[in-house]
């Protein structure tokens, strides 16, 4: 069985017009967030083997406030990446239970992608926008990343920061 948990960042500050986007940290309601998400990840038994975390300092503060018992690795080409290049990040994953922590457009569109190819949407009215903190989660019966069929997912959960906090 392999598991996806796709995170859009928690919310992030936009409090000092002179840092740059890479370096926006997460702001209170964002820290605040993260440490929900965590909380709901760990009780519902969504718990990742291997996270693939952008390196905007941002998605870092989300991983690190999600208090998750996982190492991290951090990639440049996750920032702002499309949803084609977050999708060729799975192919390079090994384990079983992976979450990804990215931006939009590029995860918002990979998780509708997915949906879409699943013939199945989210019942939520924030699916396709995709607000900051999105978690959405999707399992296949399947034992490789790279020999993955997509389009046999099931969708296990999809949720905002607004609907547990």
């Amino acid at each position: 069985m392999l598991t996806l948990i796709l995170m859009r960042h928690a919310k992030s500050s936009w409090g000092n017009p002179g840092v740059a986007d890479h370096d926006r940290p997460l702001n209170k309601r964002g820290t605040d967030s993260a440490l929900a998400l965590g909380e709901w990840l760990r009780n519902n038994e969504f718990l990742p083997d291997e996270a693939l975390v952008s390196s905007a300092r941002r998605t870092q503060e989300t991983f690190a406030g999600l208090g998750l018992d996982v190492e991290s690795t951090v990639l440049r080409e996750l920032y702002h990446a499309s949803s084609d290049q977050l999708m060729e990040s799975l192919y390079e994953a090994t384990a079983n239970c992976i979450l990804l922590v990215a931006h939009n457009p590029g995860i918002g569109e990979l998780a509708f992608r997915l949906a879409r190819m699943m013939r199945e949407m989210p019942d939520h009215p924030r699916f396709e926008d995709y607000p900051t903190g999105a978690t959405f989660v999707i399992e296949w019966d399947a034992d490789s990343w790279q020999n993955i069929d997509w389009s046999q997912g099931k969708i296990k959960s999809f949720l905002v920061p607004r609907d547990i906090t």
